[in-house]
């Protein structure tokens, strides 16, 4: 596993503990109390930009979209596309999701 940030500890309970969550609202509430406001808007912007980067978007248009500054355009950019690819594995399930709902 690649793990950038020596700290972090990928068997951590909080890993498993996210796991066990059952619905949306439960996530949020979580994370909710895990989490300052800051930190999930900083987190929720982050998987934005990284969506419109994965959707083709340039900078300049992401910049616009979501405020996010250009350096954490490009951190994200970077994680995107040499990171542990976890952003894509993501999105594929998440647009497998959507065409499984549409009719």
């Amino acid at each position: 596993m690649n793990n950038r940030n020596k700290q972090s500890d990928p068997g951590s309970e909080l890993y498993k503990a996210i796991l066990k969550l059952d619905s949306v609202e439960e996530c949020y509430d979580f994370f909710a109390d895990l989490c300052t406001v800051p930190e999930l808007k900083a987190m929720e912007q982050r998987f934005e930009v990284a969506k419109l980067l994965n959707d083709g978007l340039i900078y300049n248009d992401i910049l616009e979209k979501t405020g996010a500054s250009s350096a954490t355009i490009s951190r994200v950019n970077r994680s995107l596309n040499y990171g542990t690819g976890a952003y894509r594995e993501i999105f594929a399930r998440l647009k497998d999701e959507d065409a499984e709902e549409t009719p």
